[in-house]
């Protein structure tokens, strides 16, 4: 695997210097600062570029070019839309930057309902708590009809939750989810978000799998002219959420997928914590199943819970078997004689970074070394087991 750190511009409090530090040689980042659905231009690019590889670095990776919202609901200027986005795949192509990581989930690309949940060594982590995103969707934003997507023991747990919550717990929450995720939409008010999610209303599954359909038989063939690799992030959490349908989360929607264009640029980032979350995944299983397709690895491990709540976990701890994963990758790697692009994704606040880091939730430094490290001594062990 080509080792590979994300990076989110010269804001960011881990510098490309602290990357090198870490052993990766890879760079993931986008234009950060360039308004999603505009087009990205070669100046932008290349000095993004530029400053990666005076570090000593290689941009291995775009994460995202964002798929504007317009698209997503082919909707107002959406055509207008797909031209700049087929645009800036020709723009990074001329650059010589030809992976592209993106999404088609609407609204947020991820969500949390705690960014910094107490592990019992002191650590923080990522929480997705299922009885919280109810009492957020519930009491906070009051959807209509969100009573039916949770179960009766939800219901009543988000209930007695609400009822105990102090105002700094209820802003801490909505935080979470309006304001508190790095490569997310701007920090939203309520309002605003209660404004995009109803733009989805009636919208069903089929429907959204069409427009990506319609989006990627677009853009797909601009892509492979291009010999650019498009790679879709699985949805995070694997599951409808605020009312809104969720379509890359299984087996079946990622056989959806391949099928919208047959061709090798149209492919996955395989997410072992979004596909893990959701316990019908066979991760190993997907791996070989879709080996053509795997075009970007994020790698980490989410202890599943029984109602649906999860937590990041040690990158080698969770609910999936992170041997049997990178053991799979290994093969499909030799099968296809090239290194796939990984990332250790989502490490924990740990040591220093818990008190003098002011990093994304989720991005800060030595959890993420922490979990390259493990990665990269269980491939080795792995691939001298299989010489």
């Amino acid at each position: 695997m080509i080792q590979t750190f994300r990076w989110f511009g010269v804001t960011d409090s881990v510098q490309l210097s602290h990357i090198a530090q870490a052993g990766a040689t890879g760079v993931v980042t986008a234009l950060h600062h360039v308004q999603n659905g505009e087009v990205w231009k070669v100046e932008e690019i290349m000095k993004v570029k530029t400053m990666i590889e005076k570090a000593g670095l290689t941009w291995s990776f775009i994460e995202s070019i964002p798929v504007h919202e317009n698209i997503k609901l082919q909707k107002g200027d959406y055509l207008q839309r797909i031209e700049n986005y087929k645009q800036s795949i020709k723009n990074v192509a001329a650059c010589g930057v030809k992976n592209v990581c993106y999404n088609f989930m609407p609204v947020l690309d991820w969500t949390r309902t705690q960014l910094f949940w107490p592990l019992k060594n002191g650590a923080t982590a990522l929480r997705f708590d299922k009885v919280e995103m109810a009492v957020f969707e519930i009491y906070l934003m009051e959807r209509k009809g969100a009573e039916k997507d949770y179960t009766e023991a939800v219901l009543k747990k988000a209930k007695l939750a609400f009822e105990q919550m102090s105002s700094t717990e209820k802003i801490r929450l909505s935080d979470c989810i309006l304001k508190g995720l790095p490569g997310t939409v701007d920090d939203l008010s309520m309002e605003d978000f209660k404004e995009m999610i109803a733009q989805y209303d009636g919208m069903s599954h089929q429907d959204l799998k069409n427009n990506l359909s319609f989006f990627l038989n677009e853009v797909i063939p601009v892509a492979e002219e291009n010999g650019v690799v498009m790679a879709i992030h699985p949805d995070d959490p694997p599951m409808d959420i605020l009312g809104l349908p969720r379509i890359i989360k299984s087996e079946k929607d990622l056989e959806d997928l391949v099928g919208f264009v047959d061709s090798p640029s149209n492919g996955i980032t395989f997410c072992t914590g979004s596909l893990g979350a959701n316990p019908n995944n066979d991760l190993p299983k997907l791996i070989e199943k879709f080996a053509d397709r795997i075009h970007f690895l994020h790698l980490r491990n989410v202890r599943r819970e029984a109602d649906g709540s999860f937590f990041e976990d040690e990158h080698l701890g969770g609910s999936s078997d992170m041997y049997e994963v990178v053991k799979a990758v290994a093969k499909i790697e030799k099968q296809r004689g090239i290194e796939i692009p990984m990332r250790p994704d989502h490490g924990h606040q740990i040591i220093d970074d818990l008190t003098n880091s002011n990093a994304y939730c989720g991005y800060t430094a030595l959890g993420r070394l922490k979990g390259l490290a493990e990665l990269r001594g269980l491939e080795l062990g792995i691939k001298r087991s299989l010489l």
